[in-house]
């Protein structure tokens, strides 16, 4: 049966709590970024860390972009029956028999994002540049050159 009235004023407390949770750790999840003009180009420079250069895509429209990745949650090791880990590979030393190598805390953010920006001027997007390096994203767009003259001839 489906109740469309909370019980008591707590649940609808608990139930805006987990909402704000939601926005706020989507909202952690979207990177930093910068964005510059000159009078030639847009830069756009994101943080992207620990990101695979092979999970960013840039899509781009007349006036906008539209920047998207992933941040994979890497393989873990499993431990082999018997085998203890002994600290070497970073981590405390663990006691045997212990079925996977993995973190006690994770503060790390994974998962899939898309952010997009809009520019005031169209850009060209076949001159389009990204470069991603140092786990910093920068896409280089060329504004269009919009400013041209047309000779129209008068008849009569």
């Amino acid at each position: 049966m489906l109740t469309l009235r909370s019980s008591s004023p707590f649940d609808l407390l608990d139930r805006l709590e987990q909402q704000l949770n939601q926005q706020r750790q989507t909202a952690e999840r979207v990177p930093s970024a910068e964005v510059h003009e000159t009078p030639e180009a847009y830069a756009v420079v994101l943080e992207l860390p620990g990101v695979d250069k092979g999970a960013i895509e840039v899509k781009a429209t007349e006036r906008s972009l539209l920047i998207s990745a992933e941040r994979r949650l890497p393989r873990q090791r499993a431990a082999q029956p018997g085998e203890a880990d002994n600290g070497a590979n970073g981590g405390e030393p663990s006691a045997p028999n212990e079925t996977a190598c993995g973190p006690l805390l994770s503060e790390f953010r994974y998962g899939t994002w898309s952010r997009g920006f809009r520019f005031p001027q169209p850009i060209e997007r076949e001159r389009l540049q990204a470069v991603y390096r140092d786990g910093l994203l920068t896409v280089t767009a060329p504004k269009a050159n919009t400013a041209t003259t047309v000779t129209v001839n008068v008849e009569g």
